[in-house]
């Protein structure tokens, strides 16, 4: 899904690495709600950095938290691709014409909000320059894969009084958890062979 002519290097192996939608479609995570989200890679010489938001400390709702730009569908019948693109396109000023979508990953349920959310993997041709929505996000984060995996730890974490065991990823003080960190963790097993 490209609307202009960039060339981006993408591995031959990256697409089938990932699910296709279709493969995606068919399973299921827990929620009543869906929502997409984009896991937006850009290539570079060392390996790809997935980029991230990190959403402003006064929300009543994901206060301070890094997560990948998406959110709900705008129409019960919205396709969730372009929801993901759309998100991306309204948090952070990523055009969906820069977008290569080259696969999707599980869905994942949130336990809180009780959102199944669907991630679609798209590699960027160059790097924008990120326009973070003011009333939403603080800032735009480029983390690489290869800082990823090595600030991965299983923790155990408490929010709203309730303990939970949890995959996370701390990068540079930024720490990564919950249904992002699950995404996270999805995206480098299967990108493993690339990393």
């Amino acid at each position: 899904m490209r609307a202009d002519n960039r060339t981006v290097v993408i591995p031959p192996s990256l697409r089938d690495l990932l699910l296709s939608q279709e493969e995606a479609a068919e399973l299921d995570a827990p929620g009543t709600k869906d929502a997409a989200v984009l896991v937006p890679l850009l290539p570079r010489p060392e390996g790809f950095v997935a980029v991230f938001t990190e959403r402003r400390a006064d929300l009543n709702r994901h206060a301070g938290e890094i997560s990948f730009p998406g959110g709900r569908q705008d129409e019960p019948d919205e396709d969730l691709r372009l929801t993901a693109l759309r998100e991306a396109d309204e948090e952070i000023g990523l055009e969906p014409a820069r977008v290569d979508l080259v696969g999707a990953l599980p869905p994942v349920g949130t336990f809180v909000t009780g959102y199944r959310v669907h991630p679609f993997v798209g590699v960027v041709a160059d790097g924008p320059a990120w326009r973070p929505q003011e009333t939403e996000v603080e800032r735009v984060l480029e983390l690489s894969l290869a800082d990823l995996v090595s600030g991965h730890e299983m923790r155990r974490l408490v929010r709203k009084g309730v303990p939970f065991r949890t995959p996370t990823y701390t990068v540079d003080g930024h720490l990564v958890w919950g249904a992002t960190a699950r995404i996270v963790q999805s995206l480098l097993d299967r990108l493993k062979p690339l990393l």
